[in-house]
């Protein structure tokens, strides 16, 4: 069995206390752009991160081709705001750098995409 996690996905002790435990991001093969995106947000509007990263990384996996860099790219940006949750902010500057330089790259982003908030969060976390 795996070891139940935190908000900031930390893996727990096994004598957690339960008020601690988050429930993990449903594991499914297929999630659409609309329903990964809202989901992500969802998770990012109550402080896990590290769900929204799981979220955005599971739409990478089933995206069509031509829109993988995009999510691709918004996976880094969940994975930047957990190393800033979790206090490492030298982690969140490296990943955000690496994210904002692929949603630059990215030929095909979904409308529902909010790339103006994403950019801008990069570039909060670059800044530190």
């Amino acid at each position: 069995m795996d070891r139940e996690r935190d908000r900031y996905g930390r893996p727990l002790p096994h004598d957690a206390d339960p008020s601690r435990i988050v429930p993990s991001v449903p594991e499914r093969d297929v999630i659409t752009g609309v329903q990964a995106w809202n989901e992500a947000l969802d998770y990012l509007s109550r402080d896990q991160p590290f769900h929204a990263h799981e979220v955005f990384e599971q739409r990478w996996r089933c995206a069509p081709e031509s829109e993988r860099a995009c999510w691709k790219a918004l996976a880094q940006w969940g994975a930047a705001l957990t190393h800033r949750a979790r206090g490492n902010s030298v982690g969140a500057q490296r990943v955000a750098e690496r994210a904002m330089h692929g949603l630059q790259q990215a030929t095909e982003v979904p409308t529902i995409v909010d790339v103006q908030r994403v950019s801008e969060s990069c570039a909060e976390l670059i800044r530190g």
